[in-house]
């Protein structure tokens, strides 16, 4: 016997709302990047972690065409998946060292700890029945 919250499957209304959260903090984080730090300070972030600076601008697209893939409900389970490694560079390289508090000076590894988990989770769940995969892609990487 399922489960329902308000008529719907639990399992599926956990999945819409964890993927439409995670897709959209990927694009908010994203569009700060470009709009209110802008382009010469978001590189100058990445090469002062000794990153090259060329990577910026693939790992900006990539936080917002995977943020958008997982609000549509495509491919969620890889996506989340693929988007797993960026989240713990960033813990390791950048952020790790400076405490827990993302409010720290040059930002904790709280935030990115709980991108991580809802990513996690996303893995187990998958996108649910009312994401687009089950549509277009059927079960495949849903």
């Amino acid at each position: 016997m399922r489960n329902y919250v308000i008529g719907f499957p639990e399992r599926d209304v956990a999945s819409l709302l964890l993927r439409v959260a995670l897709g959209s903090m990927y694009i908010a984080h994203a569009l700060f990047k470009i709009f209110v730090l802008g382009w010469p300070v978001t590189i100058k972030l990445f090469t002062s972690t000794g990153m090259p600076e060329l990577l910026a601008y693939p790992l900006v697209v990539i936080e917002i065409l995977g943020g958008a893939l997982l609000i549509l409900g495509l491919a969620v389970r890889c996506v989340s998946m693929l988007l797993m490694p960026m989240l713990i560079g960033a813990i390791v390289f950048v952020h790790g060292g400076n405490g827990w508090i993302y409010t720290s000076p040059g930002g904790g590894w709280e935030y990115l700890a709980f991108l991580l988990a809802v990513s996690v989770s996303l893995v187990c769940l998958g996108g649910g029945r009312y994401a687009l995969h089950q549509r277009v892609l059927g079960k495949w990487c849903g």
